[in-house]
């Protein structure tokens, strides 16, 4: 059931509307059944696998509270491994089986393993790691192990970020559960509004967007020059919008209900090093990387000095491309970003010492276009469907053109000046949203009259410019 669905309005308001009905000793059971339905709206025998990892968690928190010293680590091992291998069978086995089956072949080796006909249950390695961050800050003592059954699966599978985050945290969401939420008129009011909003910018922006990426990274040796640089370039704003629009959706569908859910992105595109982007993109897991792995990393081997910090961020952001995907191509992009901002540690005091004698304007313009242009780079192989095809997209690049050769079949000027113009608006919105606070703070503050054109607006976009051929929200696939 996607976001971007007639179905999803329907289940939307049929699930809110129980919700505020029914006594609230009733609602997380609402919620959970809610839930379970859906998931199973796109493969229902994969809530099996969930309802496993629920139960193996659940169990192993209770255990590790309980107990101490070297069985209360055993419980903690027990509960990562078996977490994670459900991960590794259904999204890594067949990555790491086909590169064991080229070696054999190239050493001239039997190997008598094939490949397992599974799909990847959506979401998979959201919930992978909301369950772990659970089970780990048991462990450390940051939260009681919850008793409710019930209540954990529904912090494992509140629907609103079952599917693509944002990646909470036990601290956060356990309690808000059990909270009494009424109706409330204005938070309700900026939930729906961010929802519209979120909306918008996935069927207008980021659709709109996949008609031409699509065309050009799928036929990568049809196209070059500047049809491919705008390519990369639009990519970098579809993802953003379909991703950020995405997590606008979620957070908006559940602050209807009262819960408050984690903020995911902070104008990115605004960042003048990797390191900020990475502050700013995806923030729930670059907040889980960086607790769960990060500093673990580099407290382990606090005697390295600054090889400490480097060492934990190659392996940090190999993890995360690894994270993102069972290829060489997600790999490539994490070692890719670790090796930037590896870059930035080295160099950190040669370039506070040239920001001192450039003019501090001309500098951050500077860094932030370069920050973008690395970005742009590396989602190549993001998108590109293999190692091969996003060197062959690179190499296209050099293969120059003149701009009228993207106009035509795949876009017309009008197209490009309309999506400039929305998307400037759409940054602008948000970047005065940051002074506000969020972006609904900033709408909700205008006179009503402002407010009205504004939701006219963004439902009469939808309405004529939306694309409306119900395409997946990227991370979907992750």
């Amino acid at each position: 059931m996607l976001f971007n669905s007639i179905n999803f309005f329907v289940f939307f308001i049929v699930v809110t509307g129980l919700y505020f009905t029914i006594p609230h000793k009733f609602r997380w059971g609402l919620l959970l059944l809610a839930s379970c339905y859906f998931y199973m709206s796109f493969i229902p025998i994969y809530i099996l696998i969930l309802a496993l990892t629920i139960g193996v968690d659940y169990i192993a928190a209770l255990q590790i509270e309980k107990t101490s010293g070297k069985k209360r680590k055993l419980y903690l091992v027990i509960s990562i491994i078996s977490t994670c291998a459900i991960l590794f069978v259904f999204k890594y086995f067949n990555f790491f089986n086909s590169n064991f089956e080229s070696l054999a072949h190239v050493l001239h080796w039997n190997y008598p393993i094939g490949a397992l006909k599974l799909i990847l249950p959506l979401g998979l390695s959201f919930h992978t790691f909301q369950s772990l961050s659970y089970v780990i800050e048991v462990y450390r003592g940051n939260q009681k192990a919850e008793r409710n059954f019930g209540i954990y699966s529904l912090y494992v599978m509140f629907y609103p970020q079952l599917v693509a985050g944002p990646i909470e945290r036990p601290q956060n969401m356990l309690h808000q559960f059990y909270e009494k939420h009424d109706f409330d008129y204005e938070r309700v009011k900026s939930g729906l509004f961010l929802m519209l909003w979120g909306l918008f910018k996935k069927m207008v922006l980021a659709d709109r967007l996949a008609l031409y990426v699509n065309e050009v990274f799928n036929n990568p040796g049809k196209y070059h020059g500047m049809s491919v640089i705008v390519a990369i370039i639009f990519f970098a704003f579809q993802i953003y919008f379909d991703f950020s629009g995405y997590s606008d959706i979620a957070i908006g569908c559940a602050r209807v209900m009262g819960f408050r859910l984690m903020t995911n992105f902070s104008f990115p595109f605004s960042s003048k090093s990797i390191s900020e982007f990475w502050r700013r993109w995806h923030i729930s897991l670059s907040s889980w990387l960086n607790d769960y792995l990060y500093t673990p990393i580099t407290i382990s081997k606090r005697g390295w000095g600054k090889y400490a910090i480097i060492y934990a961020v190659l392996v940090t952001y190999f993890m995360s491309g690894v994270w993102h995907g069972a290829g060489w191509t997600f790999i490539i992009f994490g070692t890719l970003h670790g090796i930037a901002v590896t870059y930035e540690i080295l160099t950190r005091k040669l370039r506070k010492k040239i920001s001192k004698v450039v003019p501090k304007r001309f500098y951050d313009i500077f860094s932030i276009l370069t920050t973008f242009a690395f970005a742009c780079f590396a989602w190549v192989f993001f998108r590109a469907r293999t190692v091969q095809e996003a060197f062959g997209i690179i190499k296209a690049i050099f293969k120059l053109n003149s701009f009228s050769s993207i106009f035509g079949v795949l876009l017309s000027p009008f197209e490009i000046l309309l999506f400039i113009l929305l998307s400037a608006i759409v940054f602008y919105t948000e970047y005065k949203g940051t002074k506000y606070g969020s972006i609904d703070r900033a709408v909700l503050s205008h006179p009503k009259l402002f407010r009205w054109l504004t939701y006219m607006s963004l439902i009469v976009g939808i309405a004529i410019l939306g694309n409306f051929d119900k395409i997946d929200f990227i991370y979907f696939q992750f």
